[in-house]
C-alpha cells in the first residue's frame, strides 16, 4: 500500500503543480481512501516528505581514492540535489513534517558521511567524525539552500571541505 501511495505522490507531482495536490487526490490516485493516509502520515506535508525521502535515497558514495576527493565529489551532488527546486521542496517539506522524517533524512547523510570516513581509515587516513562534517559542511550548505538568496557556490562548498580537513 504504501508504495502505491508513494508511486501516485510521484505521477501526481509529475502532472500538476506541488500547491495543487490534495490527500483526497493522491488517495483517489493510489485506489485508498484519504483516511488511510491521514492514519499512516497524518497530513500532505508528511506524506510529501515521506515519499520524496523514498525517491531521492542516496546510491553509496564513490570511492576517488582519498577522503578529500569522496567529500569533493558527494558535497558537489548533494549540493546540486539540494539546491534544485524538487531538491529545495523536499528539504521544506522534511523540516515542516511531523513525524520521523527529519532523522531519516539525517541519519541518511551521517550513513553517506561515515562510508567515507571508514573508507578513510582503511587507508590509514586521519578523518573527522561525522558529526565534525555536518556541522562543517552539510549544515551551511542546507542553512545557504534554505535561507539565502543563492545556494552557495561550489568554490565555497570546496573551501568547506578543505578548511574541516585542515
Amino acid at each position: 500500500m504504501q508504495e502505491s501511495i508513494h508511486r501516485a505522490v510521484r505521477d501526481l507531482l509529475e502532472a500538476h503543480d506541488r500547491a495543487a495536490l490534495s490527500v483526497p487526490m493522491i488517495a483517489a490516485q493510489a485506489g485508498v481512501t484519504p483516511s488511510t493516509i491521514y492514519r499512516r502520515w497524518g497530513d500532505l506535508t508528511t506524506l510529501l516528505a515521506d515519499a520524496a525521502i523514498e525517491r531521492l535515497r542516496p546510491e553509496t558514495p564513490i570511492d576517488q581514492g582519498s577522503l578529500r576527493q569522496d567529500l569533493l565529489s558527494w558535497s558537489e551532488i548533494y549540493l546540486d540535489e539540494m539546491s534544485s527546486a524538487p531538491g529545495r521542496a523536499l528539504m521544506r517539506d522534511v523540516a515542516a513534517s511531523t513525524s520521523g522524517c527529519v532523522g531519516r533524512c539525517a541519519a541518511m547523510v551521517r550513513e553517506q558521511l561515515q562510508i567515507m570516513i571508514d573508507r578513510a581509515t582503511e587507508r590509514g587516513e586521519a578523518s573527522p567524525t561525522a558529526d565534525d562534517l555536518i556541522d562543517a559542511i552539510v549544515a551551511p550548505m542546507i542553512y545557504r539552500i534554505l535561507y539565502s538568496e543563492a545556494a552557495p557556490t561550489l568554490e565555497r562548498v570546496h573551501q568547506w571541505v578543505n578548511r574541516c580537513l585542515g
